[in-house]
């Protein structure tokens, strides 16, 4: 008996799904190799192959759509491949193999099927709305049951993934049923300007050396990964996003069969087994908007509804803190401001008289510059100056940094807080195989652009405490503690 056979079984299929875990993100990094900005679609394809899901690609030509699915089947062991690119003048001869003339004689309407469409395991179909209606009505068994009627029979067909492309949605209500049976639609648009760059330089094998290819998976490694769905729970924090999203979509009036809902929680599942997790939660709603979403503009707004009401991935502007901060500031500004609160001192006239005098309103005025005297009329000046500012009690000093001191606290405990947050998501993605990398570089980024707008605040707070605690001290002056420039508002 093999040793891995004496192993429970739960322990030989958990050993398992480590091993396809590995295989897994070797496969991407194949995928992903000399694609740029493609980690998502790569991702979802191949995610979607191994759920046994069909994927549309949405984009112009030229942006490597077929290039991802021929790389595709070779993830899979044995799986043929099978591409054709669709005209409203394709037949179904040229998908489905040409009509058997040796069935005929036999008075049997069969097609010879061998290398066609119904054995191969990952197909691609360029522009795929463009089918007629015979094409279209066919294919719609085939991806929904895996199954193709040749004749009187229906065949078993070994189907892993269809991968469909098209430069837009169909617009046509015809073809909405066949639209539906593509479980992810993905935009894939032309390189950024940021990407450019690195777009021209494609090719150059000594900077960027293609990985080693792996070893393509079984159909039992299939197997393995799709039996451990069942032990993936679906959780009350995805169960609840779930069920906010369903609110959502019918709001914006979009329809989703119930065939749709399920399906998607079971390439969450799908998602959640291959990375050893139990659970679902609110991240794996990533994957929502493009199952949910039928075009880009709808899916970047779904999007970006799962990053800010589940994930919490928003960089917050904190108004609170900054209405706060600047009431402070123009506090400290008019109070540097305020003349001293006396009728009788004639410290103003002795300050221009030193002014003119001692410093001088043209050539020859006063002393040299540099000189004894001319020091010590900059000093007499100084002093007239300071008995020009108006003198606040120590109180008032003390209750004004106090002040700062209450509010600069609330802002580190925001900073705690929005680290902590932070940290927590980096843990919690630290293991996720599937979640583009861009992706979550954003979730993060936007937490860092709070913690950076916090770190402003901060150090706006020290410079007005170090203004309130350089105000002219009077200690004669009545000791009372002022009030607070406004309310402190509360944090949104």
């Amino acid at each position: 008996m093999p040793p891995d056979l004496k192993l429970p079984a739960q322990t030989r299929s958990a050993d398992r799904l480590g091993c396809l875990q590995t295989a897994v993100g070797q496969h991407l990094r194949s995928l992903e190799h000399g694609l740029l900005e493609r980690q998502t679609a790569a991702r979802l394809l191949l995610l979607a192959a191994l759920a046994g899901e069909h994927v549309l690609l949405i984009g112009p030509p030229g942006t490597a759509k077929s290039e991802l699915a021929r790389r595709l089947h070779r993830v899979f062991d044995g799986a043929r491949y099978f591409e054709r690119l669709l005209t409203r003048f394709s037949t179904p001869e040229e998908l489905f193999g040409p009509l058997s003339l040796k069935a005929l004689e036999d008075d049997r309407y069969e097609r010879l099927i061998d290398g066609y469409l119904p054995t191969a395991g990952i197909v691609f179909l360029d522009e795929v709305f463009k089918a007629n209606s015979a094409i279209l009505n066919a294919l719609l068994t085939l991806l929904n049951e895996r199954e193709f009627d040749n004749g009187s029979t229906r065949l078993r067909t070994p189907l892993i993934s269809v991968v469909g492309a098209s430069n837009e949605s169909p617009g046509d209500e015809s073809l909405l049923a066949f639209h539906d049976r593509f479980l992810l639609r993905v935009p894939v648009a032309p390189v950024s300007d940021s990407a450019f760059t690195a777009l021209l330089r494609l090719g150059d094998a000594e900077a960027d050396p293609p990985p080693a290819a792996p070893a393509p998976l079984t159909a039992a490694d299939r197997a393995v990964l799709l039996a451990g769905l069942a032990n993936v729970a679906l959780g009350d924090e995805a169960l609840a996003a779930l069920t906010a999203l369903r609110a959502l979509v019918s709001e914006l009036g979009l329809a989703v069969s119930d065939r749709r809902w399920r399906q998607l929680v079971a390439l969450m599942r799908c998602a959640a087994a291959s990375e050893g997790r139990d659970q679902l939660d609110a991240v794996d709603l990533w994957l929502a908007p493009y199952a949910i979403s039928a075009d880009p503009q709808t899916l970047a707004r779904l999007a970006d509804w799962v990053s800010v009401e589940w994930v919490r991935a928003a960089a917050q502007p904190l108004p609170w803190l900054d209405h706060a901060v600047t009431a402070f500031e123009r506090q400290l500004e008019l109070e540097q401001r305020l003349p001293a609160d006396t009728s009788t001192d004639d410290s103003a006239g002795k300050l221009a008289l030193a002014r003119t005098i001692g410093l001088g309103e043209g050539p020859g005025a006063g002393d040299a510059p540099g000189s004894a005297g001319d020091g010590l009329q900059r000093i007499r000046a100084s002093k007239l100056e300071d008995r020009l500012r108006r003198s606040f009690s120590p109180v008032h000093l003390a209750a004004r940094c106090a002040q700062v001191d209450a509010l600069a606290a609330r802002a580190e405990n925001a900073n705690t807080s929005v680290a902590q947050t932070r940290d927590a998501l980096a843990a919690k993605l630290e293991m996720r195989l599937w979640l583009p990398p861009a992706l979550a570089s954003a979730w993060l980024n936007a937490h860092a652009t709070t913690l950076a707008t916090l770190a402003g605040f901060q150090a706006r707070l020290v410079a007005t405490r170090a203004g309130f605690a350089d105000l002219q001290v009077d200690p004669t002056l009545p000791a009372v503690a002022p009030p607070l420039p406004l309310p402190l508002p509360l944090p949104d």
